[in-house]
């Protein structure tokens, strides 16, 4: 059975392989030995950027040569999370010359696609310079901050008229308190929406629908309510609890894939304004790239 394309539509290159990241927590090696498995695997539609830490840059150099010009290594560069505007500053020069020299390196190999950094003490001058140190690299940067400032942050983005900047909200963790209340994640899409800013989401979201998990003592959110409340919130002009609505519902079978519409419940999206929204719900974080397909076969949504 063929992949709906509606449910291509809104999974292209929408998952960031975060490896070595818990609670996976691969070395760099065996990490990056899967992503070129993964880039050459028949999912790899899904397949968005591999997360790689900026001071791992070196340390990779070393095992780039899996890839090729067919199949790519297409990172998304993590620079080091600091606590203080000082600090960031620094690390953001670090990262940004980090990245020149890695894409220049190994430029038939290696494609650079985004940058993600937490941002503290985030004001409109400081994304000001940001943009500046940032400006000849051409890449997408999704800053983060805590959920709590979500809206606040993005609003902030939006007035620093920066198109490659977006905003990163982190969905969850390996315990209850890292998750964040499904109206946090609301906030976040509709403040997105409102200020056509990009974002993408990070950690939690292993599986396609929102379910308790045991080993986290909490519901998780679920990567199909998630983008699927994203472009649909948008299409519709859904308010908060209706957007919250979605993010909830732990019934697979609210959840519908044509090759015309994306459905949930009685609310249809076409295939075409999919493609448009997606463009502000980018992508998200995930340390497996099999538990994600797993689960969509299991639910008959994947071949």
């Amino acid at each position: 059975m063929p992949v709906a394309a509606s449910l291509r539509a809104l999974l292209v290159r929408s998952i960031d392989y975060a490896g070595m990241f818990p609670p996976c927590s691969f070395e760099l090696e065996p990490a990056l030995k899967n992503q070129s498995e993964y880039v050459r695997s028949t999912d790899s539609w899904m397949l968005s950027a591999f997360v790689l830490p900026v001071g791992k840059f070196s340390d990779a150099a070393a095992l780039v040569s899996q890839f090729d010009k067919h199949h790519p290594l297409r990172v998304s560069a993590l620079g080091a999370k600091t606590e203080n505007a000082a600090n960031f500053q620094t690390e953001l020069k670090n990262a940004a010359d980090a990245i020149r020299s890695f894409q220049n390196q190994h430029a038939d190999l290696v494609s650079i696609a985004q940058l993600e950094m937490f941002f503290p003490d985030l004001d409109l001058a400081k994304l000001s310079d940001a943009a500046g140190l940032l400006t000849d690299l051409k890449l997408q940067t999704f800053w983060e901050t805590p959920a709590e400032s979500a809206e606040e942050t993005i609003a902030l983005i939006a007035r620093a008229k920066q198109s490659a900047f977006g905003y990163k909200l982190r969905t969850g963790g390996v315990t209850a308190d890292t998750f964040p209340g499904s109206v946090q994640i609301a906030q976040a899409i509709l403040a997105s929406t409102k200020h056509h800013v990009p974002i993408k989401f990070t950690a939690g979201l292993h599986h396609p629908i929102r379910q308790f998990r045991d080993e986290v003592k909490t519901e998780m959110h679920g990567f199909l309510n998630v983008l699927g409340a994203g472009v649909l919130s948008a299409e519709h002009h859904w308010d908060e609890a209706q957007t919250v609505d979605m993010l909830e519902d732990q019934n697979a079978k609210s959840f519908e894939f044509h090759d015309t519409v994306f459905a949930w419940r009685d609310w249809e999206i076409t295939l075409d304004r999919i493609k448009a929204r997606r463009k502000f719900v980018t992508s998200f974080g995930s340390c497996s790239f099999d538990e994600p397909r797993e689960d969509l076969r299991a639910l008959t949504f994947l071949s």
